[in-house]
């Protein structure tokens, strides 16, 4: 090769820049695109986040019916995405409805006046303190146990222990953070939630299921005669529920042990959806027209071959 004027070029003047770290702006920018992300979708069904809205113990937001599917015992429920996806998403931070809070909005009643209202359809949520549209760009936080939603900027200044909508007591540490962007953030949470769990509480600050709290005396023994106390509590009670299942009318839910209605009748609507999508795939597999196409005689005669499969030769037509 060679005489014709062409060169073979070199590495030095293919790469004529390295690539560059992207800038503090670039970084900035792709973090509110992030976080616009999470504020607007379910990362369980991938659909945009309608109330009821849940929040685990690192302020995520989920839309509470994937949860709930994400819950039931079956393997494969459509609607969200495999358990295994939803296993990695959660990280085992929910177990059941004790470990999440429904979170309280207020809504904007005056979303229309917004610039960004005629490109932005869905339900606009806003602080009761500062009026400030909470979102990206607004560092929001919710109280345990009554899930109020708040600008962090309105907890911070006014400093009180006592929720402005409900009249709620809280404490500083329950004080949880809307997806916090900060690693250090998320650590806290963290370790606050462990702190629930050494104590037999989880992050909606219910009793964990098995947990079981000892108190010592003042001799130092532990409280068994409490223990064989709580013991005959719980059969009387026991008791008392059977007499008044018996006399009672069943409420939905109730037999899957949820006492919130609202969240009794959201499972109850899931699972008819999934038995009548049930029914329906046994209907199909039942079709009287697909099962005309095919005789139940075949094998049975002699007439009968794999190139006449589906039909019955006439008696004295093959030779």
């Amino acid at each position: 090769m060679g005489n014709d004027g062409g060169s073979i070029p070199t590495r030095r003047e293919l790469v004529r820049e390295a690539a560059r770290a992207p800038s503090t702006a670039q970084v900035k920018e792709a973090q509110r695109e992030l976080q616009e992300h999470h504020w607007t979708t379910c990362p369980l069904s991938h659909k945009p986040l309608i109330r009821p809205i849940v929040s685990d113990c690192v302020g995520n937001l989920y839309n509470k019916d994937a949860i709930l599917k994400y819950l039931l015992p079956s393997e494969e429920i459509e609607g969200i995405s495999s358990k295994a996806d939803c296993e990695e998403i959660l990280c085992g931070r929910v177990k059941g409805l004790r470990d999440v809070v429904e979170l309280k909005f207020e809504i904007d009643t005056e979303q229309g006046q917004h610039p960004s209202a005629k490109h932005d359809k869905r339900e606009g949520w806003i602080c009761p303190v500062t009026a400030k549209q909470l979102g990206p760009n607004v560092k929001a936080v919710y109280l345990v146990p009554c899930g109020h939603v708040f600008s962090e900027e309105a907890i911070r200044q006014l400093k009180d222990d006592k929720c402005l909508q409900c009249n709620e007591s809280y404490t500083e540490e329950n004080v949880i953070s809307i997806l916090p962007a900060k690693e250090d953030d998320k650590q806290l949470l963290l370790a606050r939630v462990q702190k629930l769990a050494e104590q037999g509480l989880t992050h909606s600050l219910k009793k964990a299921p098995g947990s079981k709290k000892r108190k010592k005396g003042a001799n130092g023994d532990s409280a068994e005669t409490e223990g064989a106390a709580g013991k005959s509590k719980s059969s009387s009670s026991e008791k008392a529920a059977t007499s008044r299942s018996n006399t009672s009318t069943p409420t939905p839910g109730a037999s899957n042990g949820i006492k919130n209605a609202s969240t009794a009748t959201l499972t109850a609507r899931i699972l008819e959806e999934e038995n009548e999508k049930k029914k329906r795939r046994k209907m199909m597999g039942l079709n009287e027209n697909l099962d005309s196409l095919f005789t139940k005689d075949y094998g049975k005669t002699n007439n009968a071959d794999f190139m006449t499969r589906g039909f019955t030769l006439p008696a004295g037509s093959r030779k």
